[in-house]
C-alpha cells in the first residue's frame, strides 16, 4: 500500500512543467527576472521570463533526480 502512494507522490513531485508562452517575433523582448538580459519572449508576455541560459540553469536546479 505505501508503494502506491510513493509513486502518486513522484508522479506530482516529478511532473513536467506547464507549457512556456510563444517566442516573440521581434523586439521588444522581456527582460529575464533573474539577470535582466532580453529573453525570447513579447514584453506583453505575463509571469516570470527567464533568458535560455537561466532557463537552463533553473531546470538543472528542479530536475528530478529520482
Amino acid at each position: 500500500m505505501n508503494e502506491r502512494r510513493d509513486e502518486s507522490v513522484n508522479e506530482a513531485y516529478c511532473g513536467t512543467p506547464a507549457a512556456s508562452p510563444e517566442k516573440a517575433a521581434g523586439p521588444p523582448y522581456a527582460e529575464c527576472v533573474l539577470c535582466r538580459k532580453p529573453t525570447e519572449y513579447a514584453e506583453s508576455v505575463k509571469g516570470i521570463t527567464l533568458c535560455p541560459v537561466c532557463a537552463w540553469q533553473e531546470a538543472q536546479r528542479t530536475a528530478c533526480s529520482g
